[in-house]
């Protein structure tokens, strides 16, 4: 995609050309979706420093005109198995163990007592917290780590895996529900789903982001306890399972930007040009989706 704005019969002063440029600014800033405001405005006075000289042509490197992301990819690590391994374990654990069960079965009765009557629902729907955020924070002016499209993707494989995850593990093992006949109970789906969401945003935004989408993701995990929804091992399971697919997320990223050559972000070049008999100047964009 190419985009040009000419303008003739312009007087080369200095607040012209500057307003100009701020507007194509603003202009890459849109079509990249990269550009964030502290580091746009350094870079923006890297191209004015030179605007009191008329210059025939210009190219510059739309690395001075936005913030390109440096995309950190996540390679598999071992060591990573760990944590998520364990939760499922022994959430897998309390499907069969009597005194697992003894224990679920003491949490649900004080649950019941605790709550009578009064279902708190917030969960079927903060459970999508973390994810509406992982995806929108970088777009409003947080730094991530990745660019928006390759957040998309990490996200969409995160979930994918996730949902077959659960869905395998609700076929397989049949456990029956605590509230009603249903043998669908583990893992829990909607703890497995705000922890994927949490463990992503700790990813992409570093540890205080992460804190706060983990703190929604014990709340949704408590409230399925509450609701008398699930069992004790059904959302520590779901919880392992959400954070062992948001690294299959992350460690896929790699091979999808060898896969569709994405190894650059942004493939973008600005051209200004002045045709000092004319008195006017052009400035093209060209932007390689």
């Amino acid at each position: 995609m190419s985009i040009g704005i000419r303008t003739n019969d312009m007087p080369m002063n200095k607040n012209g050309l500057v307003g100009g440029l701020i507007t194509l600014g603003l202009l890459i800033s849109q079509v990249c979706g990269y550009a964030q405001t502290s580091n746009f405005e350094e870079s923006s006075n890297m191209i004015f420093q030179d605007t009191k000289r008329p210059v025939n042509t210009l190219s510059i490197d739309s690395t001075l005109v936005s913030n390109q992301y440096k995309p950190e990819c996540s390679n598999f690590n071992a060591k990573q198995l760990i944590l998520p391994g364990v939760l499922i374990a022994v959430g897998t654990f309390g499907v069969y163990n009597g005194a697992f069960k003894k224990l679920d079965t003491n949490i649900k009765n004080g649950m019941d007592n605790l709550r009578g009557n009064h279902f708190f629902r917030a969960d079927d729907y903060i459970q999508y917290l973390p994810a509406i955020t992982y995806l929108t924070f970088g777009s409003i002016g947080i730094k991530s780590k990745h660019s928006f499209k390759e957040r998309v993707v990490v996200e969409a494989t995160a979930y994918l895996t996730m949902t077959a995850f659960t869905n395998i593990g609700k076929y397989s093992f049949k456990e029956k529900r605590p509230d009603s006949n249903a043998r669908n109970s583990f893992p829990s789906g909607h703890t497995a789903t705000v922890f994927t969401g949490a463990e992503l945003m700790r990813e992409e935004y570093g540890l205080g982001m992460g804190i706060g989408a983990y703190s929604v993701a014990v709340g949704v995990a408590f409230l399925r306890l509450y609701n008398g929804r699930h069992w004790l091992n059904d959302v520590i399971a779901g919880a392992g399972v959400g954070i062992l697919s948001a690294r299959i997320g992350y460690w896929m990223l790699p091979l999808y930007k060898r896969w569709f050559k994405w190894d650059s972000p942004c493939s973008d070049i600005m051209v200004i040009s002045y045709n000092p008999a004319e008195h006017s100047f052009s400035i093209n964009l060209a932007y390689t989706f």
